[in-house]
């Protein structure tokens, strides 16, 4: 029997790169992308050689038009399916909205948002078909809590992932396909330093934080246990509850008076 094919975006680093090592270590066959080719090789190689697995490197930047009709047309040209989906590129543009440009929060709503709707919807109706499916959404702690300065449609674009992840759970249920929202709090990656604020992050305090590779494997668990949302670590799953029971002016005014220390507004 073939091997499992999993896909994950935003392989090169942080949580996708720990996806692409648990994956590697259940002996899936792996599709590793993100826009840095060196790197994506460099982990390729390394997979390869530690689990006997073949990985398969197609870099793209998923802000381009065209970008997820080229993965999946890579993959097809080897003749491989789709069995596990992780749409987990994702970054953060800092500063307030106003001072950004349109050109960059387009590609930004490009990568998080349409690309994860367009690759589900192209990769979904062959696993429904084969009866086997695995799709894996990250999703964030900011998508269930109310909307912050600074940031601005990352909130926003996680609590989509949120809902669009719970509405395809519903609709696949007994088909052998699963699918969950990943919801990470603050995860030690790259993801601050490529969106420069690293410095603010820096003051949260660590008991906080979870690493990349055990947000990945709680990632895993939670897909197999086909859970529809899944909120990594205690103190952001505290976060999460209470933010379902306080009035949404409440959160915001306490967050406000202290986004300034974690965020760039």
């Amino acid at each position: 029997m073939a091997r499992r094919l999993c896909l994950v975006t935003g392989a090169s680093a942080g949580i996708g790169e720990a996806f692409a090592r648990v994956y590697a270590r259940e002996g899936h066959d792996l599709v590793l992308t993100a826009r840095r080719a060196p790197r994506l090789e460099k982990l390729a190689e390394e997979l390869r050689e530690l689990h006997d697995v073949e990985v398969q490197v197609v870099p793209t930047d998923l802000a381009e038009p065209g970008a997820v009709d080229r993965i999946i047309a890579a993959i097809e040209a080897r003749g491989r399916d789709v069995d596990v989906l992780i749409n987990n590129a994702g970054y953060g543009l800092p500063g307030a909205y106003a001072g950004t440009t349109w050109s960059d929060q387009q590609a930004f709503l490009q990568v998080l948002l349409t690309s994860v709707c367009e690759m589900t919807h192209k990769l979904l109706p062959g696993m429904l078909s084969r009866g086997y499916g695995r799709v894996i959404n990250v999703a964030s702690l900011a998508g269930l809590i109310p909307g912050m300065p600074g940031h601005t449609l990352y909130g926003p674009t996680k609590a989509f992932l949120v809902r669009f992840s719970q509405g395809l759970h519903g609709e696949t249920l007994g088909t052998g396909v699963h699918v969950t929202a990943l919801c990470p709090g603050f995860t030690w990656s790259e993801f601050h330093d490529v969106n420069k604020t690293r410095e603010e992050t820096g003051r949260i305090p660590k008991w906080m934080w979870l690493d990349a590779d055990t947000v990945a494997e709680l990632g895993r668990a939670a897909v197999e246990a086909n859970r529809a949302v899944r909120v990594t670590g205690g103190p952001n799953q505290l976060v999460a509850a209470i933010c379902k029971i306080v009035p949404d002016a409440w959160v915001l005014g306490f967050v406000g008076r202290r986004a300034k220390r974690f965020r760039r507004v």
